[in-house]
């Protein structure tokens, strides 16, 4: 019976960490119809069976990539939304995080410009899912100490409610990183509810 050592794992989170920014590269390059598994494995230095025995089939590898970097964004988004000392300044923070970030990540930027990848934009609009829930589920755990008088469905609807708000300003921005910042933490603060009187 093979036993997984502590080692073991190790190295193949590096490697697959390896394979998924390789495949990040490649999507930002060519999108989804270009990304080719064979491709993937040449970058990494690893034979295309590899690849396929890590993800299977190229949809699940772009399903990783999009989960790998929105884990990513989320890590940055938690940070600053825990170290803020009231809710208002953690929307700002994770807001300005949030659309920078978007122009500093290049699998990213191609998503929202359609420069490099136009097929990648549904993995923001139809196929979101995978971006936006983890992300709704995150803010909703960050929320609710600061909300402890609000529910829990309604705390998750106001952490949707930011993210869709802020996605919007991604794909369509109108202003400044500042401008769209202002008005998606206004429009949250009139959004939430104050505490009620004791």
């Amino acid at each position: 019976m093979n036993q997984v050592t502590p080692f073991t794992e190790r190295v193949r989170e590096s490697l697959r960490a390896q394979l998924l920014d390789a495949a990040a590269e490649l999507l930002a390059e060519r999108g989804v119809k270009g990304l080719r598994m064979a491709d993937v494995a040449a970058r990494t230095g690893v034979s295309r069976q590899t690849v396929h025995n890590e993800f299977g089939t190229k949809e699940a590898l772009v399903t990783a990539v999009a989960a790998h970097t929105v884990e990513d964004f989320l890590e940055g988004v938690a940070q600053r939304v825990t170290e803020a000392p009231d809710l208002a300044t953690g929307i700002t923070a994770a807001a300005r995080h949030t659309l920078v970030h978007a122009t500093e990540n290049r699998l990213v930027n191609a998503i929202l410009t359609g420069t490099d990848a136009e097929d990648l934009l549904p993995l923001l609009t139809t196929k979101g899912q995978p971006v936006l829930m983890p992300a709704v589920d995150l803010l909703t755990q960050l929320w609710r100490p600061r909300l402890p008088w609000l529910p829990d469905e309604e705390i998750r609807l106001l952490a949707e409610t930011g993210m869709r708000l802020t996605v919007s300003h991604l794909l369509t921005p109108t202003g400044t990183v500042d401008e769209a910042v202002a008005t998606i933490t206004a429009l949250m603060c009139r959004l939430i509810p104050e505490a009620p009187d004791d």
